[in-house]
């Protein structure tokens, strides 16, 4: 979806802005990408925890969930395809009120990921436990994860864009075996398949790094500019992404390799 950004001559011709101080565009991605996580973050742990006290609540938003699942594609299109039409204000009041939803979905995913139903035989009365430590793993394992690929993406002399064919189709793929696996409902097979997304995102979570700081040092994004602003934007978006989905997958892992 945002190929488009790294394709033009200007970030071609990086090698040729070797002064260029790129680390105030890079702070402002970082940072907006901060506030982003931080926004799913808490209201995931906040519904995750509320769900055991109250059902009506997991319900009514799982019943919910195809609605946001159409509300986040469409913000996702929103800031991907009108990102050079909008203010820089619009394109951060999309991309929080994508973290808001995608709060909203990591809750029902960290709920039905770790907690255990339990039938009182006397009332009938269910209640739920929830293990919680394989967030905090997943938590852990997945920001040291993400760390460490984004400086590599961020140091490495090695074009990443040539592994961009790879990393579209691999994409493409594991789309199409998520989409048999709703059928299929196999935990061995969400097991593999978790692990390719996480082998997947490692490398594009690089790529994806590499990309921005390309973009900054073609000295077209100058800052407190709009183009600063929405690139600031876009580039939160593209990490913020790659660090849910490779959480989620991780997350998966942690609770599948426990069955």
């Amino acid at each position: 979806m945002f190929n488009n950004f790294g394709q033009s001559p200007a970030v071609r011709e990086v090698s040729a802005f070797p002064a260029i101080n790129i680390q105030p565009l890079m702070r402002s991605v970082y940072l907006w990408m901060t506030i982003g996580l931080t926004v799913s973050g808490v209201i995931a742990v906040t519904l995750a925890n509320a769900f055991q006290a109250d059902l009506n609540l997991l319900v009514g938003l799982s019943s919910a969930w195809i609605i946001m699942l159409i509300v986040q594609i469409g913000l996702a299109f929103g800031l991907g395809f009108l990102i050079n039409r909008i203010s820089p204000a619009v394109a951060a009041g999309l991309f929080i009120t994508y973290a808001v939803t995608m709060g909203v979905t990591l809750s029902l995913i960290i709920f039905g990921t770790i907690a255990s139903p339990v039938v009182d035989p006397r009332t009938g009365a269910i209640t739920f436990t929830s293990d919680w430590s394989i967030v905090y793993q997943a938590f852990f394992v997945t920001a040291g994860v993400f760390g460490a690929m984004t400086v590599v993406g961020y140091t490495t002399k090695v074009n990443l864009d040539r592994f961009s064919g790879f990393f579209i189709m691999g994409m493409i793929g594991v789309f199409i075996a998520a989409i048999v696996n709703i059928f299929l409902q196999s935990s061995g097979f969400s097991f593999i398949l978790s692990i390719v997304v996480v082998l997947l995102f490692v490398g594009i979570t690089a790529w994806d790094t590499q990309k921005i700081k390309n973009m900054a040092a073609s000295g077209e994004f100058r800052e407190g500019t709009d183009d600063f602003g929405r690139m600031a934007i876009i580039g939160a978006f593209m990490l913020y992404s790659d660090a849910i989905i490779l959480f989620i997958h991780i997350l998966r892992l942690f609770a599948l390799s426990r069955e």
